[in-house]
């Protein structure tokens, strides 16, 4: 057989190719396959105790006995399928018991408001002694972080001095400990270089508290038009990301200020809005493979009742249900909104808000548990093979999206872990490895 090429000549190429390619996994590492939030829930730093998470739980499971007290009424309330109607109400009563709030940001800003130094001195030391008190406890929610202020000209000093009051009083409560999956929000970004200036924030904080070199993580939150495009019409995500210096590990979508920023009424601004849409969609090109987790914004309509007491009429007791029910049904379809549009964590404002959170959640990933259980089985026994399950063609890309949609149905609590068993064939073992070609591969070594 004849060829032109020498040896030496494709080793010199493949050479090249390989120094691109690692270049590449380095900066595309994909999705690791831990677990996400399903919600952050912002609440003011000001009120922020270290038993904050059980207490809004306790909220959270008195608004479903006020106003879900069976199932039935529940599914009515927010459009539940009847199948599901049982399986998602159990659930939801025994998420809010157990865990009511996977992820928590002790707020410095919009849920805080401008106060004065003293008073924002006193807040952010109280704060984290609580954190503190929260974490030797164990009361802390599996996420926490806190939100600062934003990097303008106004608030950029005041925002540094939060930050390093916060972690250094934290600090100092804990021996040196941080708490699990600790981040730090900045909101409101417009260039590169506010990114940078935190991370310049971390070195110095990090050296100086005896902090492990990349220890502390940030947020990025996308509601400026800036943070999506540059002056020259570029994407502006891989700039910032770049500006992170691999400190980055979640992009939040702040609704109600991108759509200000871009001129929409008040009136219209809402999860759904079109405008939200393209920015999400830039949101996942911008992140795309980079394992940074993206999270939606927030329903800003509360299910509160308007009426309280214990002498109430009828008609107030209806119109209390009533608003409530509408409030979450909102609520409810803003999530699947988002679910589908592959967001699978948003805001909370509000602890009513907690049972549509994990209701919407949950009966997302059951409709789809057969058939997705059924086009995974047959990936697995094909070894990967592409293969035709009704009139779906599912290629190993898909096999790995299957992969994560039951990663994720099991890190969220919407299935068991024997249910994925049954269904998948799977070991837990295997499910934990998050890629579907280790899988394969683990299975053909056992051959």
């Amino acid at each position: 057989m004849k060829t032109t090429l020498t040896n030496e000549t494709i080793r010199e190429i493949t050479d090249r190719l390989g120094l691109a390619n690692a270049d590449f996994a380095k900066r595309y590492p994909g999705e690791s396959g831990d677990r996400q939030a399903l919600h952050t829930v912002y609440g003011g730093a000001h009120l922020f105790k270290a038993g904050s998470a059980q207490r809004l739980g306790k909220a959270a499971v008195g608004t479903m006995n006020a106003f879900a007290r069976d199932a039935a009424e529940f599914a009515a309330a927010v459009g539940l399928p009847a199948e599901l109607a049982e399986t998602v109400y159990g659930r939801v009563l025994e998420k809010l018991g157990r865990e009511p709030i996977e992820d928590f940001r002790i707020d410095f800003e919009d849920g805080y408001g401008v106060r004065t130094d003293q008073e924002e001195d006193g807040h952010a030391v109280a704060a984290a002694k609580e954190a503190g008190a929260g974490l030797e406890a164990g009361s802390l929610p599996p996420f926490i972080g806190i939100r600062i202020k934003p990097f303008n000209d106004e608030f950029q000093s005041r925002s540094i001095r939060t930050l390093d009051l916060f972690i250094s009083t934290l600090l100092d409560s804990t021996d040196g400990k941080m708490p699990a999956n600790f981040v730090v929000t900045l909101p409101k970004i417009v260039s590169p270089e506010q990114v940078s200036v935190l991370a310049d924030v971390f070195d110095h904080l990090e050296s100086g508290l005896g902090l492990p070199a990349i220890e502390l993580k940030m947020e990025m939150m996308i509601e400026t038009t800036q943070s999506l495009f540059d002056e020259s019409g570029g994407l502006s995500i891989p700039k910032l990301l770049d500006a992170a210096r691999g400190r980055c590990v979640a992009a939040h979508f702040g609704v109600y200020d991108y759509t200000a920023n871009c001129s929409i009424t008040a009136a219209y601004q809402e999860m759904t809005h079109p405008a939200c849409d393209l920015a999400r969609g830039l949101m996942q090109i911008g992140f795309a493979g980079t394992g940074v987790r993206l999270s939606d914004g927030a329903t800003n309509i509360m299910p509160i009742p308007p009426h309280r007491g214990d002498s109430l009429t009828p008609d107030e007791i209806e119109e209390n249900r009533q608003v409530v029910h509408r409030a979450w049904k909102l609520h409810y379809d803003d999530i699947r909104h988002s679910l589908k549009n592959g967001f699978y964590q948003g805001w909370d404002l509000h602890p009513a808000q907690f049972p549509t959170r994990y209701a919407a959640v949950y009966a997302f990933f059951l409709e789809g548990l057969d058939a997705a259980s059924e086009r995974l089985t047959n990936f697995i026994d094909k070894a990967a093979q592409a293969t035709l399950v009704g009139d779906v063609f599912d290629d190993a890309a898909t096999g790995q999206g299957l992969l994560n949609y039951f990663l994720r149905a099991l890190n969220c609590g919407a299935v068991m872990e024997d249910e994925v068993q049954d269904l998948t064939g799977l070991s837990l073992a295997e499910l934990r490895l998050g890629s579907f070609m280790k899988i394969l591969d683990g299975r053909k070594v056992d051959r």
